[in-house]
């Protein structure tokens, strides 16, 4: 009996270590990102909601955006706002603090928070506490906002702060101990930090990290409504200012929300423009300088004050069951280059093996960037940053404004390769050589192209797209806008051959953006559709014997357009990649910025993204229509 008692005892303190290592092991392996957020000052948005991320920058909404909490259900004002989520130092358990507060009723409406507790993310139990009832010397209080959690080690007990605003004195921080059940407090509210300017502070944030304990919060009452920093070798006490301003932007901002990357390479901050209607990322290896990364994050929601804990795999399947679908495990991987760019031009270099993008340079008002750059690329899917290779004013002598619609040709010349970058600039057309894909690249002196064709008066000289044709080995240039002109390269492939340009215009829906292909004996031409600006911009495509045409329209033939339902808008100008050796092919092109494209009028037009999704043909030659996707392509292999 005496052995089996031991037998059991050691069974259990192995068991009983296991588990901890589990629970540790999951809370070290963090590998995706829970978002929690609020959406709005109705009361309907003042709510708890969740969204998703794999990597920490593109969020998409769980439940369909919907609150995963019933507010009157959890709150004695029937609203929440400001959710902050924290896991417990073992791992087991996740804690959520609100603030219980209906704006429609005042800003100095509410006396309380909500408790609440899981053990899975999905099943919350939950405690209202009304600071003003539940302590004394509270008859003055007017406000209780913007509660968080963190762990005191010295304490060994949670700390909740928050601030509080008695009377007509400033918003100071507060913080109380919760119990152990995590269902009310202990002790009573203590002072954490106040603003040595007797000015409010509200919206504290506190990050444990490189040895100091860093409390990020807003200057309520201040001439600048921005984020400070103050840290402390305690959580709950001698908080030193750091008094500058850490918000990249003059804008109003609130709701400082920090957390660690989980590629242990640093931290997101990340706030509430309240007055500009959107969020902020800015990225920080030290916490004291903060980097804009707003180009690279995508959300398919508006969140309003939250914050982000990182998650693992199995705590992101569990809520994907729950409030998902399948198609949260796509990671999105439309856009493939972060940042604003357009009108993108791809090849594959035979002499690197590797894929090469020339884009517009977008995010410029009204198109007026002056640079070109280029991104290589072994498998499609992941680009690397080459940086500019030809700047107009600088590297081109004739032309220093809007630098658009790039293509380039590469072509053996004996054993060696050269590339020839035809690019637009002030409504005309250049070009500039290289001997690598990447250049540097040497502009010719004066524009390839800058009269119109013969019979064109209106319109404009822009978006080349540059074709070698495999069967008569010949170059070919197509460009125009409003028209379609094609003319043959000379063999130095810097002037065009006399007498050979021709209008070969497909239809009355032609506007730009000409990319040809050939494909088993057959020419196909694509051209872009109304305005880029719009929502409507959209790729078509037609077919011939010849480079010349003439260009039979098939029925149906819009293959990329716009789709609502998922919020992607404005498809179009658009090239196309073989992968060498297969009949494996991929259409790359422009869209609005994802998902604020949507609202963002004629701005839209000029922030675009570059994007990539597989091209297929049926049977019979004709191009299958193209969905446009968030999720994007698997790495191709060469």
């Amino acid at each position: 009996m005496k052995h089996n008692k031991a037998i059991a005892f050691i069974l259990f303190v192995l068991f009983t270590f296991i588990k901890k290592d589990n629970f540790a092991q999951n809370k070290d392996n963090t590998s995706a990102y829970l978002f929690v957020y609020f959406t709005g000052n109705a009361v309907t948005d003042e709510s708890i909601h969740f969204g998703l991320s794999w990597d920490g920058y593109h969020y998409r909404a769980l439940n369909k955006n919907e609150p995963i909490l019933q507010s009157n259900l959890i709150s004695e004002t029937g609203g929440v706002r400001d959710p902050h989520i924290l896991r417990s130092q073992d791992g087991r358990t996740f804690y959520m603090v609100v603030t219980d507060m209906t704006s429609n009723k005042g800003w100095n409406s509410n006396r309380g928070l909500t408790l609440l507790k899981s053990e899975d993310l999905i099943h919350w139990t939950s405690s209202v506490i009304n600071i003003q009832k539940r302590f004394k010397n509270q008859d003055s209080l007017l406000r209780v906002w913007a509660p968080q959690t963190i762990y005191d080690p010295y304490a060994k007990k949670y700390m909740v702060y928050f601030s509080m605003k008695h009377g007509i004195g400033p918003d100071i921080i507060y913080y109380i101990y919760a119990n152990n059940s995590f269902t009310d407090f202990e002790g009573e509210p203590k002072q954490l930090f106040y603003s040595p300017t007797n000015k409010s502070c509200i919206d504290g944030d506190i990050i444990y990290a490189k040895g100091l304990y860093h409390l990020f919060f807003k200057t309520e009452d201040e001439t600048i409504k921005g984020l400070k920093i103050a840290t402390s070798k305690f959580p709950n006490k001698d908080y030193v200012l750091d008094d500058k301003y850490v918000q990249q932007t003059d804008k109003p901002v609130e709701g400082a929300g920090v957390f660690p990357l989980n590629n242990n390479k640093g931290f997101i901050l990340m706030y509430d423009m309240y007055s500009s209607g959107k969020y902020q990322f800015t990225y920080t290896k030290d916490l004291k300088n903060f980097k804009v990364v707003d180009q690279d994050v995508t959300m398919d929601f508006h969140p309003r004050h939250g914050t982000i804990l990182p998650i693992t795999k199995s705590e992101a399947d569990r809520l994907i069951k729950k409030w998902g679908d399948s198609s949260f495990y796509y990671s999105s991987r439309n856009p493939v280059l972060k940042g604003f760019y357009a009108d993108p031009d791809i090849i594959y270099s035979h002499q690197t093996d590797s894929f090469y993008l020339y884009p517009t340079s977008d995010g410029f008002k009204n198109w007026s960037g002056v640079y070109f750059q280029t991104f290589a690329s072994k498998d499609l899917r992941h680009w690397k940053d080459d940086g500019k290779i030809l700047e107009l004013g600088k590297d081109v002598s004739w032309a220093n404004r809007n630098a658009w619609a790039p293509t380039i040709a590469e072509k053996k010349i004996g054993n060696k390769y050269k590339y020839y970058f035809y690019y637009t600039a002030a409504q005309k057309i250049g070009v500039a050589e290289s001997d690598h894909p990447n250049g540097p690249f040497k502009d010719l002196g004066k524009p390839l192209i800058s009269e119109f064709p013969d019979g064109i008066h209106n319109g404009q000289i822009i978006d080349p797209a540059v074709f070698h044709d495999p069967i008569s080995g010949k170059y070919f240039i197509y460009y125009g806008n409003g028209w379609m002109a094609c003319a043959e390269l000379n063999d130095d492939m810097t002037s065009i051959k006399e007498n050979s340009t021709k209008i070969i215009t497909p239809d009355k829906s032609f506007r730009e953006g000409s990319y040809v292909i050939y494909r088993k004996e057959k020419y196909y031409f694509f051209w872009s559709v109304d305005d880029t600006r719009s929502p409507d911009y959209q790729v078509r495509y037609g077919y011939s014997n010849s480079p010349y045409g003439p260009i039979t329209i098939p029925e149906n033939n819009t293959i990329l357009s716009k789709d609502t339902t998922i919020g992607i808008l404005g498809t179009g100008h658009n090239s196309i990649i073989q992968i060498p050796g297969k009949d494996e092919w991929y259409i790359v092109y422009h869209r609005f910025k994802f998902p604020d494209g949507q609202k963002m009028g004629d701005e839209a037009g000029y922030n675009r993204e570059v994007c990539i999704d597989a091209l297929y043909f049926d049977k019979d030659g004709k191009i299958l229509r193209v969905p446009p996707t968030t999720k994007g392509i698997d790495p191709v292999k060469l």
